[in-house]
């Protein structure tokens, strides 16, 4: 709740502060004089403060009073000291310091106006939600938010907006406008606020806590989103499917999936993808930029999640475990995927012959087989083959290596499917078992070997027969 506090007191701050400075710019407009100072002739417009006075040259006015004028807005003061406090307007460092929030001011009644925010009266609160306000109007829009009122509608795309700054910041997604950049990376945003968290990935800053896990985040977006882990809330439902999210924005690429929307799309080979972080992520394949490292091996990768499955291999942790059968898998996409055969679950559907499969990326080898496509080639003796696997595997018989090792009997092997085979004769396991006679083997080419003997052992007659029809087809053919 202090945390809370504290950001709307920011907030606040920030808001209230950007007004007085939009209001003392419009008021010392209105209420400095002009006055020529005449130099050769020649009059030089001046601003002058109310503090200041209507001054011409010697010839002109004889007055003893210096006037000391500003050299970069040319302001005009009567005092040296006023002179020197107004200066402060243009340095980056303030001169009056709240000692409440640590925030500075260059000029005292902005810094007056400031200590209002942190004054006991609450002018405006909130009802529903008990936010405060310095303003009303700050207070009007807010309320805007609750009973869901839109009053102002982008003329491009219809989407309505609760305020005109949401609108002004929506518009930047059609004009590609982005005015705040990261003095750091020099990544530029559309909203102040999005650059505001985006600063905290180089300072490392989270100052959103949990208050049940104590887990920070860097925007209280994150937080909220993460807060719903524990109430396992997911407001956010596909019209289409019924499948329930977290996020907004999960859902809202979710539905691509449905619509085979892909909006984004790569410069470089135009491939296209359903939101702009996985374009961003496909364009470092081109670019070879690598931002993610391990501290510990110095490895890198193009995605941080690829950094967080890679440090597992370190601590061997296997943060996943399957409920059906205990199995623990140290990816999330790895339980996933294993669920799947659990559940006979095989969504990825080839639409040439309509054998589905449980992996994407085996549906992508095997629509390789309907266009004979062989990517993939053997540097040593050239031989090509439809999916990577297949080619790791065979590029196994040019060397010794055998990766994969028994642990009860230290036998090792070339291949995973060797290993696996070979670990059910420690289990005493038999699959495979003939539908003939019911014997039951090990390894499937065991049974294999099996069931041609028993081909061997059919009559001579029928087999006579088959070979005749089989011969007869040929002829008629």
């Amino acid at each position: 709740m202090k945390g809370n506090v504290s950001e709307n007191i920011e907030a606040a701050s920030t808001n209230y502060s950007s007004e007085l400075n939009e209001k003392a710019s419009m008021e010392s407009k209105n209420s400095m004089g002009h006055f020529g100072v005449h130099s050769d002739s020649v009059v030089q417009e001046v601003e002058i403060s109310d503090r200041a006075v209507m001054v011409k040259d010697n010839t002109m006015q004889d007055s003893s009073e210096n006037i000391y004028i500003c050299n970069v807005c040319g302001l005009a003061f009567r005092d040296e000291g006023e002179l020197a406090k107004h200066s402060l307007v243009h340095s980056k460092t303030g001169s009056f310091t709240c000692e409440i929030c640590g925030k500075t001011f260059s000029l005292r009644r902005f810094f007056k106006s400031h200590l209002r925010v942190h004054g006991k009266k609450k002018h405006c609160d909130c009802d529903i939600c008990g936010k405060v306000f310095t303003d009303k109007k700050n207070l009007r829009s807010h309320l805007l938010r609750h009973n869901g009122e839109k009053l102002y509608s982008c003329e491009i795309c219809s989407k309505a907006c609760v305020t005109k700054h949401s609108l002004r910041t929506h518009l930047r997604i059609h004009t590609l406008e982005r005015p705040y950049h990261c003095e750091i990376c020099n990544r530029a945003f559309s909203d102040r606020g999005i650059l505001k968290v985006h600063l905290r990935t180089h300072t490392n800053e989270k100052p959103y806590i949990c208050e049940i896990c104590s887990k920070t985040f860097k925007s209280k977006s994150d937080m909220r989103m993460h807060l719903r882990t524990h109430s396992k809330e997911t407001p956010y439902a596909c019209e289409i499917c019924s499948k329930a999210f977290k996020s907004k924005n999960v859902m809202r690429m979710h539905l691509r999936t449905h619509t085979k929307e892909k909006p984004y799309a790569c410069e470089i080979c135009n491939k296209t993808f359903i939101s702009k972080s996985s374009e961003t992520k496909h364009l470092r394949i081109h670019t070879k930029e690598k931002p993610y490292t391990c501290e510990l091996c110095n490895k890198t990768f193009i995605q941080v999640s690829h950094l967080k499955s890679h440090l597992r291999t370190h601590t061997n942790e296997k943060a996943y475990a399957c409920e059906d059968c205990g199995k623990a898998f140290k990816e999330r996409s790895a339980l996933k995927r294993h669920l799947r055969f659990h559940t006979k679950e095989k969504p990825y559907t080839c639409e040439v012959c309509s054998k589905t499969f449980t992996r994407g990326s085996n549906l992508k080898s095997h629509l390789l087989t309907h266009t004979n496509e062989k990517p993939y080639a053997c540097e040593i003796c050239g031989k090509a083959f439809a999916a990577r696997s297949t080619l790791a595997n065979h590029l196994l018989i040019h060397t010794d290596k055998k990766p994969h090792s028994c642990e009860t009997c230290k036998k090792t092997f070339k291949r995973k499917g060797h290993l696996q085979q070979h670990l059910l004769t420690h289990a005493k396991q038999k699959p495979h078992e003939c539908d003939t006679c019911g014997e039951a083997f090990t390894l499937k080419s065991s049974l294999d070997n099996h069931l041609a003997h028993h081909e061997k052992e059919k009559p001579d007659i029928e087999v006579h027969g088959i070979a005749e029809n089989s011969y007869i087809e040929q002829t008629e053919i």
